[in-house]
């Protein structure tokens, strides 16, 4: 999975913002892992280990880490997405095959992960985020760059689509939603603009609602340093696929899934995300569960941020579990 978007670059110029949420870019690097050769230094794995993808995407750090694995490890992975994990299917399994390692695969969230092991795991890997397939889909309905229909699931069996919220929702529940998931200012005229205009019709496009936000936000759009609907995107994205309510399982169930001296990295790309995952991580090691390895999140060096500049705000965290 890649983080979506990067500072100071909006995407009328065809780059990025530093939300990862709604920007895609005709010559952005496509289905790229970030953080790579960080993740496969501090996961560390070897022959005969079991290792937990919470987010296995396309297949990219799996690709990597399936073959340190073999012979005799396993590789366990999840996502939301069928179409995506039909994908790495295709690209794994040979790859598993040749290298002697068992492949499992589940169409499910990771807040379920928990349930589906047998046994806890030698490693945790959860890359946070959407899959670069999603974003340059412009059907699936997460980015404003191309005009498409108002979407945003990532299980695409689930009812709740951003076209419901954006039009269902009352105004102020839908200007809280955009405060507290987006952590956008003009919240309450963002929502205000919306309910106007959703009174006169529904409201079905991205293109249509990112046009409304940038009306909403006026003459104070030329202070932003992004795209002024990237909040509000955001917020829509992570309340349709309760993002961070799964975010919030895995962590309570982190400690338990690893073995003794098993590790969790998790790659997170915005402070509503790796608020929590530093919180967690503070609050083993005060339970003498384990330890943290990463005292201040790993960050993307020159080299891979001149590569992939989906990668500017990608923060990979490590614990280890352990009696120190």
């Amino acid at each position: 999975m890649t983080p979506l978007e990067h500072p100071q670059r909006t995407a009328e110029t065809g780059a990025c913002q530093n939300l990862r949420y709604t920007c895609i870019v005709a010559d952005s690097p496509a289905h790229i892992p970030v953080l790579a050769q960080q993740v496969l230094h501090w996961l560390a794995v070897r022959p005969g280990m079991t290792v937990l993808d919470c987010t296995l995407g396309l297949g990219g750090h799996a690709a990597m880490l399936i073959e340190h694995l073999g012979p005799g490890g396993r590789y366990i992975g999840f996502d939301l997405d069928a179409a995506n994990l039909s994908a790495a299917r295709t690209r794994l399994e040979p790859l598993a095959a040749a290298h002697g390692v068992e492949l499992i695969l589940h169409q499910a969230n990771f807040a379920e992960a928990r349930r589906h092991l047998e046994a806890p795991v030698d490693r945790l890997l959860a890359d946070l985020g959407v899959a670069s397939t999603h974003l340059d889909d412009s059907a699936r309905g997460f980015s404003f760059s191309n005009d498409g229909p108002l979407d945003m699931r990532l299980n695409r069996d689930q009812s709740t689509t951003a076209a419901d919220l954006v039009n269902k929702l009352p105004q102020d529940e839908l200007a809280d939603l955009i405060y507290e998931l987006g952590e956008e200012r003009l919240s309450r005229r963002i929502a205000r603009k919306i309910v106007e205009k959703r009174r006169e019709s529904p409201i079905r496009s991205t293109g249509e609602l990112a046009a409304l936000v940038r009306q909403a936000a006026g003459p104070r759009a030329a202070q932003y340093r992004i795209d002024p609907a990237t909040r509000t995107f955001m917020a829509l994205r992570l309340a349709v696929n309760g993002e961070l309510e799964a975010l919030g399982r895995l962590l309570e169930d982190v400690p338990e899934m690893l073995t003794s001296e098993g590790r969790a990295a998790i790659i997170s790309f915005h402070s509503l995300e790796d608020r929590p995952v530093k919180q967690a991580m503070q609050r083993w090691q005060q339970q003498q569960l384990g330890r943290a390895l990463t005292r201040k999140p790993v960050t993307a060096d020159e080299a891979e941020l001149a590569a992939n500049p989906r990668s500017r705000s990608a923060k990979l965290r490590v614990f280890e579990r352990c009696e120190c």
